[in-house]
């Protein structure tokens, strides 16, 4: 079990792991021993998010998640299995958190009268401005 938030317990059973060959360092243990991993989650049937943190992740994770809503965190930065497994699931741990927090309601508002009237000033300066670069009419 792998706590996330106080109320979100993810079963380390929803979790598959795959671990492949890492590029970068390592010299030749990088061309022989599979220390990446893969880590793949199911956003979609996952049964321990609730449906408002599902629908933020899926849109938090962006081009993470597949069609089929599974979520593949890459994890290759460090020369051991362990770190790397450690690291996707930290990465996945945080994703959720994020996705955990409800956003503040954006309450909208209207520009004062004189932020309005300071942003037609300003405009009007700049076109006084661009008015002046122009060439002198010669009137005969």
């Amino acid at each position: 079990m792998i706590q996330i938030t106080e109320s979100i317990i993810i079963n380390e059973k929803e979790i598959k792991e795959d671990f492949v060959r890492a590029s970068g360092p390592g010299g030749q243990n990088v061309n022989k021993v599979s220390t990446a991993v893969h880590l793949r989650f199911d956003v979609y049937n996952s049964p321990s998010l609730p449906d408002d943190v599902r629908v933020r992740l899926i849109r938090l994770a962006g081009r993470r998640i597949t069609g089929e809503g599974i979520l593949i965190i890459k994890a290759g930065r460090f020369r051991t299995q362990d770190r790397n497994r450690q690291d996707a699931i930290n990465r996945l741990a945080d994703l959720i958190r994020r996705a955990s927090v409800i956003p503040k309601a954006r309450r909208k508002t209207r520009p004062t009268l004189l932020s309005r009237k300071r942003r037609l000033e300003e405009k009007h300066h700049r076109g006084d401005i661009k008015r002046a670069r122009r060439p002198v009419a010669v009137e005969e």
